[in-house]
């Protein structure tokens, strides 16, 4: 099964695709961990990302396809989970192309909807676990103890230097720039489904789950 999660920043995706790794088996493919990945892999495809970034120029939409296919290819496990990818319709079209080559097909595309002014509430008093990456708020969820993380006792707790409101607003306007197209995109194909992004975790992952027995 594959699909893609959709939704602007601080909506909640990484939290869902960890879940659905843990819970189905499935890989989460995201962007940025792949660049990364590449960059220090030694492969052909890892030297041509480490030139581009070396420079600071960009990644090419035709190199992270390149990634996504060399992933594709290798284990399947419970599917993939398309996180940060795609961000843009020409994006989607090549994601598109590449699955049809392989005979593969996108089973579903979730959108967490999210009201913009309580993301900022949200975002903006999260913060995670340096050391296994669990997510903290100060109204929501606090540690048990300030400071020391609840699963794995790290005390290397620390806030992104863009958790803050004029930030997330210029990433939240970039999003619908160039990513908020995709909804449409994905919902005249059919694939689209819609959930509450800003509800529980808990109740976000049983409304992700409903939509994927389905499909």
């Amino acid at each position: 099964m594959n699909i893609i999660l959709l939704g602007p920043p601080g909506a909640g995706k990484g939290t869902q695709a960890r879940k659905l790794v843990d819970e189905r088996g499935m890989i989460q493919l995201s962007t940025g961990d792949m660049l990364r990945d590449a960059r220090s892999s030694g492969t052909e495809m890892g030297k041509r990302v480490a030139e581009v970034m070396d420079r600071g120029g960009l990644v090419t939409d035709e190199i992270v396809i390149g990634l996504i296919k060399e992933k594709l290819e290798g284990e399947q496990a419970g599917g993939f989970i398309f996180d940060g990818f795609p961000r843009t319709l020409a994006q989607a079209d090549a994601l598109a192309e590449l699955l049809g080559n392989l005979d593969q097909k996108l089973d579903a595309v979730i959108e967490m909807r999210v009201d913009d002014t309580a993301l900022v509430a949200r975002i903006t008093g999260r913060y995670t676990c340096g050391n296994c990456g669990e997510v903290y708020h100060d109204e929501t969820r606090p540690t048990k103890v300030e400071g020391i993380c609840d699963v794995c006792g790290s005390t290397n707790l620390k806030r992104r230097a863009d958790d803050n409101e004029e930030s997330l607003r210029t990433r939240l306007m970039e999003y619908y720039k160039k990513t908020s197209p995709l909804i449409g995109y994905f919902y005249a194909k059919g694939d689209l489904s819609v959930v509450d992004g800003l509800a529980d975790i808990d109740v976000v992952a049983k409304s992700i789950k409903a939509v994927l027995d389905k499909a």
